[in-house]
């Protein structure tokens, strides 16, 4: 049995398989990959039935021994069409160890691209999920390329014919704790699981792919209602002018310039005998020209991207609800363009927010924070969360502080941040803490004529930081709940390519909220936070 992983005519079909299947690799390439500690434990028969009848054992223990991973390797095991690749041989304790960015890197340069062929992954059963988003993040969907193949038009938006996708099996071999090979396939519960998860990652690629001439509020919003619909929800969609008169002073501020009016737009989830209220909310900046504070011509190019915050909650909330969330779960997206015309908001401005705060605007630039305060107050006030969690594209200084590889958490809640860095490393979306010290650092907004000022005086301290501080002002620094900020400017994309970064981060994150067995098991634990560990010791 197997599950599949499709959107309407996609390229690329990825399906996931409880065990390994029969194959000849001439017909069905074959790419194995896997650490090499787990690689030397296999033997030949384990995976004969993907490479018989062109390999034979004594090549592929050549084959194995031949492997020096720096920090990966590859060998032929016949012709290009069988390929064992083995990944790093450490994973430092800020890195997954899953090594998900390893795994993505070697799809992506060593697939074929054929019609079909087979991805088989040697890991722990903990690594299983991580692994399989790794290899779903090497099959990005959107293109407009005239070209056949993988150059074939965007599978969600054109036509095309379905006999031409191509079909990639992900099949796992699963070691043991004592280094054993498990016999057990998985279960149909982790199959649906990992298709979920994947279909959401790669959704939330395509969004961030997608142009702002195919991507802009109303095309997001119709998004957002084919997944409610799949789901049964009703979205509730507050637009244009109804966003002023209900005081939402951030995201109208930002959006009403652009042609297409900015909206806010809430997927609730509320099943029964719900214990907590856990709102996710998703900076949807469809394009970034800066505003008039506009940036200038090599910033600009990229900035289709700085939606990936909402991108990604669309997809994780899509996928936590079909794992059986059990929680009361509520997705908030503000999505508006920042654009340039007559009604730009202006330097110097004054914008009264969903909070009653009011900002002077002395940079319009610093636009995602603005419609990112609407929705966490919007998430307090109105949803009535005890979990708030918001994930936005939001600061350049991320990459600096944290990297490409890592996104910035920033949290009310030491003991959350202690749980979203271990969710990081279990899903492969990687995390970094960041300052949190409102007393420090809030004072960069002061401002002689209104509550704040969106952007800080002093751009050399800590501006992540300062950029969350400015989100969870409207939230109120002593709100009782747990409120955590992802700062994901740099993971969102990996070069050209957006990565679904998020979606993985999430479903770990919360995987305790869900009935799925394999979420669960990944879930971060009640771990004690570093610094009460130091204080005792």
């Amino acid at each position: 049995m197997y599950s599949t992983i499709k959107c309407d005519k996609m390229a690329t079909d990825i399906k996931f398989n409880e065990s390994l299947t029969c194959s000849d690799p001439q017909m069905q390439p074959v790419l194995i990959i896997g650490q090499l500690r787990h690689l030397n434990l296999l033997k030949f028969g384990h995976l004969a039935s993907k490479l018989e009848p062109r390999v034979t054992e004594e090549t592929f223990k050549s084959a194995i021994a031949c492997l020096h991973p720096a920090p990966t390797d590859k060998c032929s095991l016949y012709l290009d069409v069988a390929t064992v690749a083995a990944l790093p041989l450490k994973a430092s304790r800020h890195n997954t160890a899953s090594r998900a960015h390893s795994i993505t890197r070697l799809v992506k340069n060593h697939v074929l691209n054929v019609n079909e062929e087979s991805i088989v992954l040697v890991c722990e059963r903990e690594n299983i999920f991580a692994s399989a988003c790794a290899v779903v993040r090497a099959f990005p969907l959107y293109s407009r390329k005239t070209g056949g193949g993988n150059g074939c038009k965007s599978p969600v938006a054109d036509g095309g014919d379905a006999n031409a996708r191509s079909v990639v099996n992900v099949e796992f071999v699963v070691i043991d704790k004592d280094g054993c090979i498990e016999e057990k396939p998985l279960s149909q519960d982790e199959l649906n699981c990992l298709q979920e998860s994947a279909r959401s990652i790669r959704l939330a690629a395509r969004i961030v792919d997608t142009p702002c001439n195919e991507m802009n509020v109303d095309h997001f919003v119709d998004n957002i209602r084919e997944f409610a619909k799949e789901l049964s929800l009703e979205p509730q969609i507050i637009r244009g002018e109804e966003l002023k008169e209900r005081g939402f002073g951030g995201i109208y501020g930002v959006g009403k310039a652009a042609t297409v009016p900015p909206a806010l737009v809430v997927l609730s989830h509320e099943p029964k005998g719900a214990q907590e209220t856990i709102a996710l909310v998703g900076k949807g900046i469809v394009y970034d020209t800066g505003g008039l504070s506009i940036k200038g011509k090599t910033a600009m190019p990229g900035m289709k991207r700085d939606c990936g915050g909402a991108a990604a909650i669309l997809g994780a909330f899509y996928a936590a609800v079909k794992c059986g969330f059990k929680d009361n779960l509520h997705a908030v997206f503000c999505l508006a363009e920042n654009s340039v015309g007559p009604n730009a908001t202006r330097p110097d401005d004054i914008h009264t927010l969903y909070s009653g705060r009011t900002v002077e605007i002395n940079n319009t630039d610093a636009e995602g924070r603005l419609v990112l305060a609407d929705g966490v107050c919007y998430a307090n006030k109105d949803l009535k969360a005890n979990i708030i969690l918001d994930m936005a594209t939001l600061t350049g200084a991320q990459g600096i502080a944290t990297g490409k590889y890592h996104g910035a958490i920033l949290t009310n809640s030491e003991s959350w941040e202690a749980k979203a860095l271990q969710a990081g490393r279990k899903s492969g979306d990687l995390l970094a803490p960041i300052i949190y010290s409102p007393e420090l650092h809030f004072s960069e907004f002061a401002s002689a004529v209104a509550d704040m000022k969106n952007s800080a005086a002093d751009r050399q301290n800590a501006l992540s930081s300062c950029a969350g501080l400015f989100v969870a002002a409207h939230l109120g620094f002593d709100y009782p709940g747990v409120w955590m900020h992802v700062d994901m400017a740099s993971p969102v994309h990996c070069g050209e390519r957006a990565t679904g970064y998020g979606v993985a981060l999430l479903l770990t994150l919360f995987g305790s909220h869900t009935n799925c067995a394999l979420l669960q098991s990944i879930a971060p634990t009640d771990e004690e936070p570093p610094s009460k560990r130091m204080c005792r010791d």
